[in-house]
């Protein structure tokens, strides 16, 4: 136990209050025990609410499960399942007409369509990485990737060979993006006789022209005297383009952040990004370097004025959802705080620095916080959320609707309800999405009993897959959210295959979505050119009129029915989720990484966090409740898949193997939990196992035989 200190009643860890005390109130002019006092009572309002709405999912899953029991071996009648669903409450009545009332909005979020990152609060330099991805070199992005279909580098210096083949896929994208009156940029001799529409011009940079394609930046950097620029007919030393508008800093599904100690480097390196101070020194390539945040770029426009534009992405923080509870603070009574009711009050804390104008930078010019709310189920979660917001905006002394919400559409009730559920935060959503991995876990979960899933890959082309799709973003449309929000989509995970994302990513901002979460800043400079050539906003207009999936798609459950698989694809299955889940869970539970480029079975590096492991387990945990496999032949995968990661991972000096040690190794252990024990985890979340085990491996317990 870390040492606690007393505040009003709450015990707070000493390191966190002091943190509070000295860095985060006096900033912004409130008295450390008025602030602990409200802060008591606010806790001893919410917290209650909070464990009374975790109840209600237990419950209704408890329905659910009794209903598929009782109807089991039979199709799934829609109209009687739904019925069902609407006399349980998980399905409420659609909401009168409405627009959404959300003022104060950044341009980045309510007028301009672009990538998206998001990076875990716990790694300072990825964070200062995606802060500064605002703006990135195209010619970079192009000649260290597979983004081009030309032969690699070679040697260790610069490959003429290469770069040629880079300047020429520049000039390419100039051409879409900025159309001469007549010829190709291939042509240009000098950006001065250049013909170029006069409406797209910005103006003069410190290392070149700025234009503005589909509202975004692009600027032509000229230098003849630089390497590049020397064999360029035009001088072009590089293509600088406007990439992550935003970036989502977070504390949940990325990070393994399980007690105080873990908060407090996320609230202390949220604080140094807020306040625009934040450093991070480290060796590379033999170097020490320093990263900071990165200036604004200065502009000089028509008159000779000069403006200045964002150098960096502007900034929202996911909290995590309403489930877990941290011991970072403890109640009265003895019990955890609920961990995204701390998160409200102090990253809201932290934020209003901003709003106050004490910031280097500055994030929000509109003078908002930005918070990402994730795993809500349902309307009445979303009116807890708006509640608890309207309460830290009174303890913080913010005006109302300071604090925007964004809302994740990756659960099932939030999904059959978006409607309803972007209602009751209808004065300060800024943002809705879908998220692929952690939606079709919920969707497992929900339907354990209703029988065996289909394969994995299988589920991506299920009917209902396709619906929720189109309809987060037609129901976001129909209720005023173009021009005030961002709609979003989800993650491109492969960060090594930038030519498959170029050529598939582009269908996201074809749905009408002004943003889509890229896995690092290398690809959100390549995925801003999709925005460049897709016109969301006008595309919007035809996409409304379109008609919207109903709840007959949506609340198809991917069955298999009548699948009778061979042993080979049984194992084939098994191995692929085993795999994964071990090849994530041992990271977190022994290094305390939550989000890093793991590789798959094909030895593919994937950007893994959470959800990933949402999915694979409830998979595996289904199958197994459903006979499609045996106890005996899941633990012979996961035997032989932890041989495999340990394969993997044997450069790492700090890696710890699994495969021998399975009486021992707490990562092990942690995923034998996630299946075995999958079926009874709430809404098939993983996080009460791994921070349990996560809590076990930093005290360094011994694995007991019945942990």
């Amino acid at each position: 136990m870390t040492d606690m200190l007393e505040r009003s009643g709450l015990r707070v860890d000493a390191a966190l209050a002091r943190f509070v005390e000295e860095q985060v109130l006096p900033p912004i002019g409130l008295d450390a025990a008025a602030f602990w006092s409200d802060f008591a009572r606010l806790v001893a309002e919410f917290a209650p609410r909070n464990r009374a709405l975790l109840a209600r999912r237990d419950d209704l899953q408890a329905q659910i499960d009794a209903w598929h029991l009782a109807h089991a071996g039979k199709p799934i009648a829609q109209d009687a399942y739904q019925a069902f669903l609407r006399e349980i409450g998980y399905l409420v009545p659609e909401p009168a007409p409405f627009v959404v009332g959300t003022r104060g909005v950044d341009a980045e979020i309510a007028t301009m369509a672009g990538p998206q990152l998001v990076v875990p609060v716990l790694n300072a330099r990825f964070l200062l990485n995606a802060a500064n991805a605002r703006w990135g070199s195209l010619y970079d992005a192009f000649y260290g990737t597979d983004a081009l279909d030309a032969a690699p580098a070679q040697g260790k210096g610069y490959d003429a060979v290469r770069g040629a083949a880079v300047i020429a896929a520049g000039r390419a994208f100039l051409d879409k993006a900025l159309p001469l009156a007549e010829g190709s940029w291939a042509d240009v001799a000098a950006i001065d006789a250049a013909a170029i529409d006069p409406a797209c011009y910005v103006g003069e940079t410190d290392s070149g022209r700025l234009y503005r394609s589909n509202g975004l930046g692009i600027e032509i950097v000229v230098d003849p005297a630089s390497p590049v620029g020397s064999v360029d007919r035009a001088g072009i030393a590089d293509i600088m383009l406007e990439a992550a508008l935003t970036t989502i800093v977070d504390l949940e599904d990325s990070v393994a952040a399980v007690d105080a100690g873990d908060k407090l480097i996320a609230y202390a390196n949220w604080l140094g990004l807020i306040r625009g101070d934040l450093t991070e020194t480290f060796e590379k390539g033999g170097r020490v370097l320093t990263r900071a945040l990165a200036g604004n770029k200065t502009v000089t426009v028509a008159g000779g004025k000069t403006v200045q534009l964002p150098g960096r992405s502007l900034l929202f923080v996911r909290n995590v959802g309403h489930l877990m509870t941290n011991p970072a603070i403890l109640l009265p009574d003895g019990s955890e705080i609920p961990e995204g009711v701390m998160d409200a009050v102090l990253t809201s804390a932290i934020g209003k620095q901003d709003v106050m104008g004490l910031t280097r930078y500055g994030n929000s010019r509109e003078g908002s916080i930005y918070i990402v709310k994730p795993k809500m189920h349902g309307p009445q979660e979303c009116a807890f959320t708006n509640d608890l917001f309207d309460a830290v905006e009174d303890l913080l002394g913010l005006e109302r609707h300071t604090i925007k919400v964004g809302v994740m559409d990756e659960e099932r009730r939030t999904s059959a309800n978006l409607a309803a559920c972007i209602h009751a935060v209808k004065d300060r959503i800024v943002f809705i999405n879908t998220g692929f991995l952690d939606r079709t876990g919920d969707e497992i979960h929900t339907s354990m009993r209703a029988g065996p899933m289909m394969r994995k890959n299988a589920i991506k082309g299920s009917a209902w897959i396709a619906a929720y799709e189109k309809r987060n973003v037609a129901i976001g449309l129909a209720h005023g959210l173009s021009g005030v929000a961002q709609i979003g989509k989800g993650m491109w995970a492969a960060p090594d295959m930038m030519r498959d994302m170029l050529a598939q990513k582009i269908g996201h901002p074809k749905t009408g979505a002004n943003t889509a979460w890229v896995p690092s800043p290398t690809a959100a400079t390549l995925h801003a050119m999709h925005y460049h050539e897709v016109d969301v906003f006008g595309l919007r207009g035809s996409i409304a009129e379109e008609e919207v999936p109903g709840l007959d798609l949506l609340l198809q459950v991917p069955l298999a029915d009548g699948a009778n698989w061979s042993a080979d694809e049984v194992r084939e299955e098994l191995d692929n989720n085993a795999q994964g889940l071990l090849g994530y869970v041992v990271r977190w539970i022994d290094q305390g990484v939550g989000c890093s480029k793991v590789p798959d079975i094909n030895d593919v590096g994937l950007m893994e966090d959470r959800a990933t492991l949402r999915i694979s387990s409830q998979h595996m945990a289904n199958w197994l409740l459903h006979g499609v496999c045996s106890e005996a032949q899941v633990m012979d995968s996961l035997q032989r898949m932890a041989a495999r990661v340990d394969a993997q991972n044997a450069a790492d000096p700090l890696y710890e193997p699994m495969a021998g040690n399975w009486d021992t190794s707490h990562a092990f252990r942690a995923a034998c939990d996630l299946v075995f024990k999958g079926a009874a985890q709430p809404n098939g979340y993983t996080e009460p196992l791994l921070h349990a085990w996560r809590l076990r491996k930093k005290a360094a317990a011994p694995v007991l035989a019945d942990a």
